[in-house]
């Protein structure tokens, strides 16, 4: 289904409800440069470093795109476990697992205070920007106690420049690509209001420094774009 919700005025801040769940994939795509590509780029990696019977969590798994092309391509069978806290994605991403005939677990919770089993990769696809900063870099420890001796971390983020100019330039860049992709000026400026103070970025020395203070050996970026980067980390 196509993504039209902010061709009409928006009364409330952006929230996952069913309305966004029912064209989520549609508006992911759309929002989020390189998005399917990035997906591939992730399960490669995640297939790589990780053996028959290793659990992978997948954290904000919205309506399980990520699990279920790993379930689908990875040669040796692997605990997947998508936790969101928004029961219409959680729904989503059953249906989507069972038509695709794939064994995975989507769970409706809390990530902030689910209880984790030791892991061997945690995965937060565009999430950390919407915990609360002060809340952030203490979730972040968290997943690196989750994670087993060697286990890696991959998340993904979108990203504000300390170089005000070239942020105001890359995100108008951004604005074109989604201009390219459908979106009116009026849909992309409702979406941004409503976002408003609900998804804040970081940069990407913060993005760096925050993993490195929770414990991690080895932190980079493995893909950008303008303002959106995925990050690999090990433990």
């Amino acid at each position: 289904m196509r993504d039209k919700i902010f061709e009409k005025p928006v009364k409330k801040k952006f929230e996952f409800d069913e309305e966004v769940a029912a064209v989520f994939d549609d508006m992911i795509t759309r929002s989020v440069p390189f998005y399917e590509q990035n997906i591939h780029l992730i399960s490669k990696l995640i297939i790589m470093n990780t053996k028959k019977g290793d659990l992978v969590y997948d954290l904000g798994s919205s309506t399980g795109s990520l699990l279920i092309n790993i379930a689908k391509k990875s040669p040796h069978a692997l605990e997947l476990i998508g936790i969101d806290n928004a029961e219409a994605m959680v729904g989503r991403a059953r249906k989507k697992a069972k038509a695709f005939g794939v064994d995975i677990s989507f769970e409706y919770g809390d990530i902030l205070e689910y209880p984790y089993k030791k892991a061997q990769v945690v995965v937060a696809n565009y999430t950390l920007q919407f915990i609360r900063p002060i809340k952030r870099e203490k979730f972040v420890r968290k997943i690196y106690e989750t994670l087993e001796k060697g286990g890696i971390f991959i998340f993904s983020e979108k990203i504000i420049s300390e170089d005000k100019r070239l942020d105001k330039q890359l995100i108008e860049i951004y604005h074109d690509f989604k201009r390219e992709h459908g979106y009116s000026d009026y849909e992309i400026a409702q979406k941004r209001e409503a976002l408003e103070n609900v998804l804040v970025p970081f940069t990407l020395q913060e993005n760096l420094e925050m993993v490195k203070n929770c414990g991690f050996t080895h932190t980079e970026p493995i893909f950008r774009w303008a303002n959106f980067a995925t990050f690999i980390a090990k433990k």
